[in-house]
């Protein structure tokens, strides 16, 4: 099974949506509470290159991007390859 992080932020409907889709695949991840200003926010930007939005989400390490990243990987079925389902 896959290691999944997904760094989200309290009130982001992205951040839901993602867990959300996470959730149905019925897979294990670490939320991981990273509001702007938070050592864990500084953390997710420099994991992910740069990237300054919520959610960032890793799958074994590897920056997948957010949402939108995932709702794509998802609908082209590579999603399920990458979590190992």
């Amino acid at each position: 099974m896959a290691k999944i992080e997904i760094y989200t932020q309290p009130g982001c409907p992205y951040c839901q949506r993602a867990i959300m889709l996470l959730q149905a695949k019925d897979v294990a991840f670490n939320e991981i509470n990273a509001p702007k200003g938070t050592k864990e926010r500084e953390e997710a930007i420099n994991r992910s290159g740069g990237k300054t939005s919520v959610p960032q989400i890793f799958i074994d390490d590897k920056a997948i991007g957010g949402c939108d990243d995932l709702m794509a990987l998802n609908q082209s079925g590579e999603l399920q390859k990458l979590l190992g389902i």
